[in-house]
Parts: C-alpha cells; structure tokens; sequence
C-alpha cells in the first residue's frame, strides 16, 4: 500500500491545477503562490519517497511529468489571460509541448515505444519555467517590480525554444536510424 503514495502525492498535485488557474485568473497571486510552492514541495516530496524507498512505477513516470506539465500550462495560460505573460511566451509554452507530445505519438505509432525520460536541457528548462511562474506570482503578490524578470523572461523562451528544437532533432535522427536498421533487416532478410 505504502509504494503507491507517491502516485497519491502526484494525484493531490494534479488536484491543484484547476484551484491554481482560478486563483490566478481572479487575481488572488498569493493564494495562488501559495499552492504552487504545495505543488512543488509536493514534487519533491513524491520524487524523494519514489527513489527513497525504491517505489517508482511505470504509471509514476507519466503522472509526474503530467502534473507539472498541466500546473505549469495552467499558471502560463491564467497569467497570459491576464495580461502578466506575454501571449507569444505562453504560445511557445504551448507549442513546445505540443510538439513534444505530437512527435512521441508519432514516433510510438510510425517505430514502437519509447524511453520517455527527458533530457538535461528539458529538466533544466522545466525548471526555468517553474521559476519564471514563481516570480511572475510573487510580482503580482508584492508589486514593487523585480529588474530580473526581464532576464527571466529572455531565458525562459530561449530554453522553451532550445528544448523543443532538441527534441525534434534527437528523435528524428533515432526515427531515421531506426528506419534504415529496419531497411537493412529487410534486405538480407530478402538476400537469402
């Protein structure tokens, strides 16, 4: 029973994601920090007892990617409706995951399955982009403007950008390999 409570803890943290939009689309940001920082003390925490105590599972693996994706496209999306991100910045958000999620359907459809786990420049761009909603929440908490979140901003659609580009390049040349080995197999097969 114990081994499931990560699953549990990422279950609670993709609960978050509807309170989390409204709270900001109403303008309440420091309730709405508030659960994001649950959110993220929740990640670490189902993360740490998943390696811990060696309870990682298969459906872990997809929720846990999911719940931060869903929180991050919920907080982009109410910051964008309201005018705190700018839109082309939530698109890329958008786009990159969509284009992520697009190019692994087709990849399980077109190859087989596949090893989902993200790459360095993912993790670290994840990690931008949670920072990014962080302060953005906590400019609108306490106006008093922060000189860094121009900066921020720049880095967190460059990293968006880089990522999504990283992906598309490592798996359509893990596609094309894939189809020349299953080309090569065929045409010794047929040589014998």
């Amino acid at each position: 029973m114990w081994r499931h409570l990560p699953n549990l803890i990422t279950a609670l943290r993709i609960a978050l994601v509807w309170p989390v939009f409204w709270l900001i689309s109403r303008g309440d940001f420091g309730s709405a920090l508030m659960l994001a920082a649950l959110a993220g003390a929740s990640d670490a925490l189902d993360g740490w007892l998943a390696k811990h105590f060696n309870w990682q599972s298969r459906l872990g693996g997809l929720l846990d990617p999911l719940a931060d994706k869903l929180l991050l496209l919920a907080a982009f999306s109410a910051l964008a409706t309201i005018g705190a991100v700018p839109l082309w910045l939530f698109a890329l958000v958008i786009g990159r995951d969509l284009v992520i999620v697009c190019g692994a359907i087709a990849y399980h459809n077109l190859i087989g399955p596949f090893d989902a786990q993200p790459t360095r420049l993912s993790k670290l761009t994840t990690v931008v982009q949670i920072v990014f909603v962080l302060a953005e929440l906590l400019r609108q908490a306490w106006p008093p403007q922060w000189p860094g979140q121009g900066v921020l901003l720049v880095a967190t659609a460059l990293l968006t950008v880089a990522s999504g580009l990283n992906y598309v390049l490592v798996w359509s040349r893990r596609a094309r390999r894939e189809f020349a080995n299953r080309r090569r197999l065929k045409e010794s097969s047929h040589g014998r």
